[in-house]
């Protein structure tokens, strides 16, 4: 098969030359994203590969359509910017990465967490600096303490286990709870009550109609004073002007961020010798407790091994007309 593979990096073209190997597919690479202005890079490929900020309209798949495009190869797990409907009336497949690395996500969400409590973002500043004064540096002993997980699917899951062995208290709450959680003595309880008992609230869920904005300021006016709230989700669960509110007064007492909700204009490109004109990050970053990473939690050596064998294989069984199971 041959593949136009969009809003490529040079992690990602050698992750799948080595995934390819033994395939054989012909892969094309292009470091623009898929447009309606790039979307002529798709001619005489059978399929197109994406990643979680390229956004697939009904207006797009015409375009990719018209060009002799088949399939659309999602090399992530969420697919909220695929105009999925528009997809099955013009025949184009949509397939997947369910799953690739839980690990490397939840301990992203970790690492979110010691690194707001312990402040050793800004202690690392401070000694490079000669400054070895502790002020401000105060944090708390997680042991004890209730930690709440909004979606206990495969990610969700790996962090109550790794939370679990901090010795915290751990809530949760899902449509379907997840039995391994169960058994390992997660309790379940409504949304509402997630956000009134949890000291550290992990988001872990996808992004749906009825997800999005689901941490709003009525949902953020239930949360103890002071609490910690981590999304490594994606960024549209929280509302981030509600979540501005309640930093500025208090009532949120770390924000850790992996994703945002206007993240596509900025994430996975170098901007730092321009004037970012996206407000409402800019005023984020002047808390002294909100720590924003870059859509990281995925990064790793494993996951992306396992993010091009996946996809390379959901476009192999698409191929030789085999039933693919991360088919959306």
């Amino acid at each position: 098969m041959r593949i136009g593979f969009f809003s490529t990096k040079p992690y990602d073209k050698t992750s799948f030359i080595h995934a390819n190997a033994a395939l054989m597919h012909e892969l094309i690479f292009f470091e623009a994203a898929l447009s309606e202005q790039t979307c002529a890079l798709a001619c005489d490929v059978d399929a197109v590969c994406v990643f979680v900020n390229d956004q697939i309209d009904a207006h797009l798949l015409r375009c990719l359509a018209g060009r002799g495009v088949k399939v659309v190869a999602l090399r992530c797990a969420g697919f909220n910017n695929v105009d999925l409907a528009a997809a099955r009336a013009l025949g184009i497949a949509v397939v997947r990465v369910p799953a690739y690395s839980p690990y490397a996500v939840a301990e992203h969400a970790l690492a979110l967490i010691l690194t707001l409590n312990r402040h050793t973002h800004r202690a690392y500043n401070r000694v490079r600096e000669g400054n070895f004064a502790l002020n401000g540096l105060l944090g708390f002993d997680l042991h004890g303490k209730t930690v709440g997980i909004i979606g206990t699917g495969r990610i969700g899951a790996v962090f109550a286990h790794i939370m679990q062995g901090f010795g915290c208290t751990l809530i949760a709450y899902d449509q379907i709870p997840n039995s391994t959680c169960l058994q390992s003595g997660v309790r379940y309880v409504d949304q509402d009550t997630v956000l009134r008992e949890s000291d550290v609230i992990s988001l872990h869920c996808p992004l749906t109609p009825q997800t999005q904005h689901m941490i709003d300021a009525s949902k953020i006016a239930l949360m103890k004073p002071g609490v910690m709230l981590i999304n490594t989700g994606r960024g549209a669960l929280i509302d981030t002007s509600a979540v501005i509110d309640g930093l500025k007064v208090g009532h949120v007492g770390a924000l850790g961020l992996d994703v945002y909700e206007q993240e596509e204009a900025l994430f996975f490109e170098d901007h730092s010798n321009e004037i970012i004109q996206d407000d409402v990050l800019e005023r984020l970053l002047t808390f002294p407790n909100v720590l924003i990473t870059a859509h990281q939690g995925f990064f790793t050596r494993e996951a992306l091994a396992a993010i091009a064998e996946t996809t390379l294989l959901n476009l192999s069984q698409i191929e030789r007309h085999k039933a693919c199971p991360n088919a959306l």
